[in-house]
């Protein structure tokens, strides 16, 4: 044998026991998926629904020109029934007599018709804008002797400017509201009592007394005194001499 023939002879057996080795051993594979079309354009639909949501048809009425776009809130008047009322339902236009406490949202309370002279309730006409917003349409679907917690944003109150010292600017209001009762005239308002006198003081609204009348003397005869009791047709008697 050759010296070249035995370089050939180790070179096959080396080549041969590579690809044995090869083959025994399979190379793992790795897949990347590569996201479709499809998906990106699903995933987009989907953030653009959240973060802008279809209009409502209700905002695009007929024969009113059709705007793009959510109307979106600036605030909302929030409440709690605590009490339903059993009466008639609250009717707009009508003057209503109601019962309240308010506060801040920091607890400080601030007025109150219990703290009123008499702690008398309070009387307006619903709807008339004699009142904050907020009372306003405040009262909406209550009933009368119903009690409501109404939390009022400082836009339906009194504003950015608020009303110092009492209400500060931009202040949220708290009410506890009762709806004692409503009519279609105002309550006729109670005569306010007079004011008593003090001593020493004399009332002019008060005639002053009149003196005591002295009694005129009587010109008629004074009564005759009745007969004695003598028996008829005896003379009375007289007494014994000594």
């Amino acid at each position: 044998m050759t010296l070249r023939s035995s370089f050939a002879l180790a070179a096959l057996i080396t080549a041969t026991a590579a690809a044995q080795t090869t083959t025994s051993t399979p190379q793992k594979q790795t897949t990347r998926r590569t996201p479709s079309t499809a998906s990106k354009s699903t995933a987009t639909s989907a953030a653009k629904a959240t973060a802008e949501p279809a209009a409502n048809p209700t905002d695009n009425p007929p024969n009113v020109p059709p705007v793009q776009g959510r109307p979106k809130n600036l605030y909302a008047l929030r409440y709690i029934d605590t009490q339903v009322g059993t009466g008639e339902p609250a009717k707009p236009r009508q003057y209503y007599t109601v019962r309240y406490t308010g506060w801040l949202t920091d607890g400080t309370k601030f007025d109150s018709s219990d703290d009123h002279p008499g702690a008398e309730s309070f009387v307006f006409p619903y709807g008339a804008r004699r009142v904050i917003p907020g009372w306003d349409t405040g009262f909406e679907g209550m009933h009368v002797g119903g009690k409501r917690r109404l939390y009022v944003p400082y836009q339906l109150a009194y504003g950015e400017s608020g009303r110092p010292p009492v209400i500060p600017a931009k202040a949220d209001l708290i009410f506890d509201l009762e709806l004692v009762a409503q009519s279609d005239t105002p309550p006729q308002e109670k005569p306010e009592p007079a004011p008593a006198p003090q001593p020493g003081e004399t009332n002019p609204a008060q005639d002053a007394p009149k003196p005591k009348e002295t009694p005129e003397p009587s010109t008629s005869k004074p009564p005759t005194p009745p007969p004695a009791t003598t028996p008829a047709g005896q003379p009375p008697q007289s007494s014994p001499n000594p």
